[in-house]
């Protein structure tokens, strides 16, 4: 079996900054991801041979973050299924070759989020998929999820899912967002505060108006449809807290839909070995109790990144060199006040990352 000072679950933007941190700071760190490469779903590393297309601001991301373990001491377990994660800490996953088994006095877990599909009629038929794994065939397979798609839910995924199919060659017969225009314009002031991810946004959006896509707002996916496969999708009118609103349904003839209520921490880890939680009414979801540094309830337990609070991929990279830092400070790796001056020169950042 073997050791470390700190096994980091999830390679994602927390768990991979995590790892750098604690690396630095001296710890022996194992990271182990199911993924071939590190990144998580932001900064998914394209498949081998995938034809090279225009590089985005999260390839450049993710090619530094890779670049960076690369470099660092830290040890990767990469395509390893985890099964079972016990206490004081103990990792068994299955790798190529078999199983391997690790063991460490401390953990972070950084497993990443879940996505929130509300049901509907038909939401089972083949060819209706979630926001998130349209992102994965689009940014990791280059694939589409079908020829002529419609778009559905809510969060900025709507308009980066329905971009990247209309950049990759498909089409996008309409778009159905939850919110209203009046919603997005009052969260303009909060979006401003990260101007390169608004222009980003911004641009998302000229390519859809280009397209002449129609979007409704305060729509929601009345019901999908097909004998075998997806056929139709039918959107229609919705109040604010999603309840039917009067107005005509439309009905659109597709052969996939691509539909996404939000996402879900992905706390497993926490929740398996008896870390405290609270239920966030707003979120409709339990969160693990976290102080500032990402500790849990359980000595040597830390979480971060989106498996602790859905903030996106800068906040989770943020808080989990947050987290990595602490594991340092809590296993004498690093010294107090050096503690102090690196959580000094993270706070400010973190505060902005939060507006966002």
């Amino acid at each position: 079996m073997e050791t470390a000072d700190l096994i980091v679950m999830g390679a994602g933007p927390a768990g991979s900054a995590a790892a750098l941190a604690a690396s630095d700071a001296g710890m022996r760190v194992t990271l182990i991801d199911e993924g071939p490469a590190p990144g998580g779903q932001v900064y998914r590393a394209p498949r081998p041979g995938k034809p090279a297309g225009h590089t985005t601001a999260d390839d450049e991301a993710g090619s530094a973050l890779r670049a960076a373990l690369a470099a660092s001491k830290v040890t990767i377990w990469q395509n390893a299924r985890v099964w079972l994660v016990s206490d004081r800490f103990r990792v068994d996953a299955i790798r190529e070759g078999g199983t391997s088994a690790i063991t460490a006095p401390r953990l972070v877990a950084a497993t990443g989020a879940h996505e929130r599909v509300v049901p509907f009629p038909g939401w089972v038929l083949p060819g209706v998929i979630g926001l998130a794994g349209a992102t994965i065939l689009l940014k990791s397979q280059g694939i589409l999820p079908g020829k002529r798609c419609v778009v559905t839910g809510c969060g900025p995924l709507l308009a980066a899912v329905a971009a990247k199919i209309i950049e990759a060659g498909g089409e996008v017969a309409a778009i159905a967002d939850l919110s209203s225009p009046s919603e997005w314009l009052a969260a303009l002031p909060a979006l401003a505060s990260r101007p390169t991810v608004l222009r980003q946004g911004l641009g998302w959006a000229l390519r859809i108006g280009a397209r002449r896509v129609p979007v409704y707002f305060r729509h929601t996916v009345a019901r999908a449809e097909g004998r075998d496969v997806l056929e139709s999708v039918t959107l229609a009118p919705v109040t604010a807290s999603g309840a039917p609103a009067p107005g005509p349904a439309r009905t659109f003839a597709v052969d996939a839909l691509a539909v996404g209520h939000g996402l879900l921490p992905g706390a497993d880890v926490p929740r398996l070995l008896r870390a405290d939680e609270t239920y966030d009414a707003r979120r409709r979801t339990w969160l693990t109790n976290l102080d500032a540094e990402g500790r849990t309830s359980l000595p040597g337990l830390y979480a971060a990144g989106d498996g602790a609070v859905v903030m996106g991929a800068f906040p989770a990279a943020l808080a989990g060199e947050r987290a990595g830092l602490a594991a340092a400070l809590d296993g004498g790796f690093l010294a107090p006040d050096a503690h102090a001056a690196r959580i000094g020169a993270l706070a400010p950042r973190q505060a902005k990352a939060r507006v966002f």
